[in-house]
């Protein structure tokens, strides 16, 4: 047993579990935490961000490219609010993100201190924090900090990751009691499967065997879980097609010829079709989103149920997953990579293997992939490949990123949060594990360069380029003061279309050309961002012509510090986004009768169906 402070149990927890950054903003409320840092800044680095919600997005970027989680502190009140999109961000997308926040002292709860929350119910920051965190604590001690912080890493660190969030009274952090020496939560080997998993994965097995036209749909859960590997040994086995979500996206080569794209509402033709088609999907880690599945629309993306004949197995870690959206044939609770291994060792004891190149299911895969780009974006898109290959000035997004993929290392980091640059990444080719990073749970804007940020941090020798549009980069762009400060070499691509056009493609799509509203700025009034940039101390220049944007790239992956290149892209409806194949329930006003009864047709075809609203 040693004598602590509050502070000092906590920088030799973070010291114990090799934590090598500390990301926030100090105030009034974490100071006495903070002090203890000062005899450990050689092995914990103290990063200052500029606003709260960017220490959490740094961090969650760290995390997705390490799978080490960060801490982050922040003072009461305002500042511990300031980080709830970040957590929101990280729950949502299952990532491990330690939160540490002040609190108002033990003996003054209730009394109004300066940023307490307190009328409700004494110093209530974690009442509000509460939905977006896997565990919170509220420690009154120090003994009790001590056990806190070692259940907050395993919390965050097994079974489902997510963020933990500790509220910090500042008492505790000043007074000292005798703990024991923190002993690291190291992540141990995941649990072995249950024998009801095992059961269910001879059921799997059986069910691959007998499939003709199996598909394997892979989500964020196979990157988690560490699982890249187990999947192409078992999609090479099968001879299983690959489909990926966004989040999955880049878990499986996307030059593997068994690879068949995306699915969903800004997937590929190619993916919609296989997964339609598929007589039995494998779903590894995957939540089965609106996104994933055009809302539940019967025989868009999937032909469950009512919409055909398809079988469905599903592996997830969280038991809560298994069957939420739609009723599995075999469910296997358990690690997205045990699991995996699991059916490819049954396969192997049945000897079954697929020569996947000379069957006809192989052979049709290949055609889809030929033919994929060659589908409509039936009413408002042209072929994907005139958007790729457009000599429009300014650029086309979908253009941007083809030139993008020829600069970049086969290993790059590229980092997106929402609108379009976020949906024309899906025609982006990954082919490394952790180099695709999105917020594409919460599609969080102001999370893409945070987060790039931290990924560079994870991994310094590769190039890192967080592709942001301009209302998107508006909201942490003060963290360029971050990049800055400390050396953090990160490439942002501002894609400026001058508003939210992301919206306004869709106000036009759904409700009609004449119906945008709110979502666009005078392009004379907007940022001037290389200026902006270079106050900033970074390198930056500006560029609209696709055949400027490779030597752009070029020279600001070139430089000896953080970079900025602007990319001006297409305006024009609907040139300004990508492909859309699949469907999205976005409900459209009574008003417009027309679209809304095309709209209420597709609602109808739901599966299953959705339950009436009730009304007063």
């Amino acid at each position: 047993m040693t004598k602590r402070t509050g502070g000092e149990i906590v920088r030799d927890r973070l010291l114990a579990e090799e934590v090598p950054y500390l990301v926030g903003i100090p105030g009034h409320g974490i100071v006495a935490m903070l002090d203890a840092f000062r005899t450990s800044q050689d092995r914990i680095k103290v990063l200052q961000v500029r606003h709260e919600q960017s220490a959490v997005h740094l961090a969650d970027g760290y995390y997705r490219v390490s799978g080490k989680p960060l801490a982050v502190f922040t003072s009461i009140g305002p500042g511990a609010l300031n980080t709830a999109v970040g957590l929101g961000a990280s729950y949502v997308d299952s990532t491990a993100v330690l939160v540490l926040s002040g609190e108002t002292h033990t003996y003054m709860e209730g009394r109004g201190v300066l940023q307490e929350v307190e009328r409700k119910r004494p110093a209530d920051v974690p009442s509000v924090l509460e939905p977006l965190v896997k565990a919170g604590y509220r420690p009154r001690s120090q003994r009790q900090l001590h056990e806190d912080l070692g259940s907050a890493f395993r919390e965050m660190t097994t079974g489902r990751p997510g963020p933990t969030f500790v509220s910090l009274p500042m008492d505790v952090q000043a007074e000292s009691d005798d703990v024991p020496d923190p002993e690291p939560t190291s992540a141990d080997t995941p649990e072995a499967l249950s024998a009801d998993a095992l059961t269910n994965v001879e059921s799997a097995v059986q069910l691959l065997i007998d499939a003709k036209h199996p598909v394997i749909a892979a989500g964020g859960g196979v990157t988690l879980a560490n699982a890249e590997q187990a999947l192409l040994e078992l999609a090479e086995r099968t001879g299983a097609a690959v489909v990926t979500t966004l989040q999955g996206k880049g878990c499986f080569p996307e030059d593997h010829p068994l690879y068949g794209w995306h699915l969903g509402t800004k997937g590929t033709s190619i993916g919609n079709a296989l997964t339609t088609s598929a007589d039995v999907i494998l779903a590894v880690g995957t939540r089965f989103t609106d996104q994933v599945a055009s809302s539940y629309r019967a025989g868009t993306t999937f032909g469950f149920g009512a919409a055909g004949n398809t079988k469905l197995i599903q592996i997830d870690i969280d038991p809560r997953e298994l069957g939420k959206n739609y009723s599995v044939d075999v469910g296997i609770q358990g690690d997205a990579a045990g699991a995996l291994d699991a059916i490819t060792a049954g396969l192997s004891v049945r000897g079954h293997s697929v020569d996947y190149e000379s069957s006809e299911y192989f052979a049709r895969i290949q055609e889809l992939r030929e033919n994929r780009i060659q589908e409509l974006r039936e009413k408002w898109m042209d072929e994907t490949a005139e958007l790729r290959e457009s000599e429009a000035v300014p650029s086309t997004v979908p253009r941007f990123y083809k030139e993008l993929r020829e600069v970049l290392s086969r290993d790059a980091i590229v980092v997106t949060s929402s609108g379009h640059a976020q949906a024309c990444v899906l025609e982006f080719p990954f082919y490394e594990p952790r180099t695709n990073l999105t917020s594409g749970g919460f599609s969080t804007m102001g999370w893409a360069y945070p987060a790039a940020l931290g990924a560079k941090l994870a991994a310094p020798e590769k190039q890192v380029v967080a592709v942001i549009g301009d209302g998107d980069f508006m909201m942490t762009m003060q963290e360029m003061a971050t990049a800055r400060e400390y050396g953090i070499n990160v490439v942002v691509v501002l894609l400026n279309n001058y508003g939210w056009y992301s919206i306004r493609d869709l106000q036009m799509a759904e409700f009609g050309e004449d119906r945008a509203i709110g979502i666009d700025w005078d392009e004379d009034k907007s940022p001037d961002f290389v200026a902006v940039a270079k106050g900033f101390g970074l390198q930056a220049e500006s560029v609209e012509r696709p055949a400027d944007i490779q030597a752009a790239v070029n020279r600001a992956l070139a430089h000896d510090g953080p970079s900025l290149v602007e990319v001006k892209v297409a305006r024009d409806f609907p040139n300004s986004g990508s492909t859309v194949v699949g469907w999205w329930d976005v409900p459209i006003p009574a008003y417009l009768e027309d679209r809304r009864a095309d709209y209420e047709q597709a609602r109808n075809e739901i599966e299953p169906p959705p339950a009436s609203p009730t009304r007063d």
